[in-house]
């Protein structure tokens, strides 16, 4: 008797799935996802390419045979890591052991199913208008259509059918990537048991939104954190326990061991605002995000959970910093003596905004890296209007945070050199700038004028009309104060030694 391929598959999954009850599922997802790098338009793309994995962990109550006995067990992510896998009985874990472990992963398919068949009989279904022909024979080949021998001798060529027809699902062929356990139990009988592996195809990250205030040269925002979660595992995982690590966890380039099994979650929490919500705490060298409830992680969805609730009335600085002059190279062979090298150059006014992650300014807690986008209202009708986005690494509290919102409109200028000489016998470069910015906002501006010096390494600050501050080896920084509709002019020399 011939059994339509559903029917076959049908039974296979009821001799799988007896073993087992319900899972109570718990996953730690790690995420390798730079901020920005993944295509929210093409997430269905990545599969096992997605920057990301997690730790599961599956409790159960499972038939056990007693003595030396084969388990099977079906419900795992098709991409799963099987190097991973750990298996252990909670009702009895002196008594209970895996002997032996294998992973089955010879799925069935059309093209698998045929080249079981060659040279069995299988029953093939087509149709000619409104009327079905069953066509039965021994199947020569499946390349490029069919080829059946009937029972006469009679061969048959089919290129077009409906639907085969195969007696039974053959031996080796599993619907689902299966783990085979050879377990020895003393007891038997139903037990409470926990299955943990890695996973690839999940992986996760943070997006940041701001809503930007100026009002009397003052700066306040509010910020909301939400965390992506994507889901291309190969496995479903309803009413799961989640958490979240945030850090570069190393992994090793062969099979690595379960990631997270001997690590414990240091007492303290810094986030206690949602019970339901995500509570932060340490894991090892890195921060570990917990979700108070359960929630469901379908195959094949991207979901978002809120990491914590809305800050509000952060306080923050707006900064216009204007530069014209190239960055200097990480290497000098002998000093840049070209008079002509950036002499004269149209320079930038990037807008940033900075903010400080402290518990005084209503923050204090360990920020996931991701995307910050901001928004700011308009002054006319009140609407929020986007200005600009960036990214942030992984930032720890009690840092200061910068974003870049763009280039200034309104705000302008350049950078021309006024004098240059150059003694190579006393080893000494003289050169001189002027650096015109001009604000054209119906308000004051606050600018801040950054000059790499970048000829050489050694230098000193001569004859200049402003203050300055030293930012690093190499940057000095001219805070300069500009009236609506005016100007500033800045002019200093720069001496080089070597």
């Amino acid at each position: 008797m011939f059994r339509p391929l559903a029917a076959a598959i049908a039974a296979s999954l009821v001799a799988s799935a007896s073993a087992a009850d319900a899972p109570d599922y718990s996953l730690t997802v790690y995420s390798a996802a730079q901020p920005g790098q993944l295509s929210t338009a093409n997430l269905a793309n990545y599969g096992a390419n997605l920057p990301g994995y997690a730790l599961v962990r599956d409790a159960r109550r499972m038939n056990l045979p007693a003595g030396v006995g084969e388990l099977r067990f079906t419900d795992v992510a098709k991409r799963i890591d099987p190097t991973t896998v750990a298996f252990e009985s909670l009702s009895d874990p002196a008594g209970t052991r895996v002997m032996e472990q294998n992973y089955q992963y010879d799925l069935v398919d059309n093209a698998k199913l045929l080249d079981r068949y060659l040279g069995q009989t299988i029953s093939v279904t087509q149709v000619h208008g409104d009327k079905t022909e069953q066509i039965g024979g021994r199947l020569l080949s499946a390349s490029g259509g069919l080829i059946l021998q009937r029972d006469s001798g009679e061969v048959v060529t089919l290129g077009n059918y409906s639907s085969i027809q195969f007696p039974a699902l053959p031996g080796g062929l599993i619907t689902r990537p299966t783990l085979v356990w050879k377990v020895t139990s003393k007891t038997g009988g139903a037990q409470d048991t926990r299955v943990s592996y890695q996973t690839q195809g999940l992986t996760w990250w943070s997006d940041y939104n701001v809503t930007l205030r100026e009002a009397g040269g003052n700066c306040a925002m509010d910020l909301a954190a939400w965390v992506t979660l994507v889901n291309q595992s190969g496995g479903s995982y309803p009413n799961a326990q989640l958490k979240l690590v945030a850090g570069e966890v190393n992994r090793a380039p062969a099979a690595p061991q379960a990631a997270g099994l001997a690590m414990k979650r240091a007492a303290a929490m810094a986030l206690e605002e949602a019970k339901d919500g995500f509570t932060e705490s340490g894991l090892s060298e890195y921060h570990l995000y917990t979700l108070g409830r359960r929630t469901d992680l379908p195959d094949n969805s991207t979901k978002q959970l809120e990491l914590f609730p809305a800050v509000h009335e952060v306080a923050c600085r707006k900064q216009l910093v204007f530069t014209a002059a190239p960055q200097p190279g990480s290497y000098w062979s002998a000093p840049i003596e070209d008079q002509g090298y950036a002499a004269t150059a149209q320079g930038t006014v990037g807008a940033y905004l900075e903010f400080d992650n402290k518990e005084a300014n209503r923050l204090g807690v360990p920020l996931p890296a991701g995307r910050v986008r901001v928004n700011q209202a308009n002054a006319s009708d009140g609407a929020l209007e986007f200005i600009g986005e960036d990214v942030i690494k992984h930032t720890p509290r009690n840092e200061t945070l910068r974003i870049k919102l763009g280039n200034a409109f309104d705000v302008v200028g350049e950078r021309k050199q006024t004098n240059f000489h150059v003694d190579t016998s006393a080893r000494i470069i003289d050169e001189s700038f002027e650096i015109s910015v001009r604000n054209r906002k119906k308000e004051p501006a606050n600018v801040i004028v950054r000059e790499y010096l970048y000829r050489w390494s050694r230098w000193e600050i001569r004859d200049q009309s402003h203050d300055y501050a030293k930012r690093d080896a190499q940057t000095i920084d001219f805070p300069v104060a500009i009236a609506a509709d005016g100007e500033a002019r800045i002019r200093y020399t720069v001496r080089y030694r070597w």
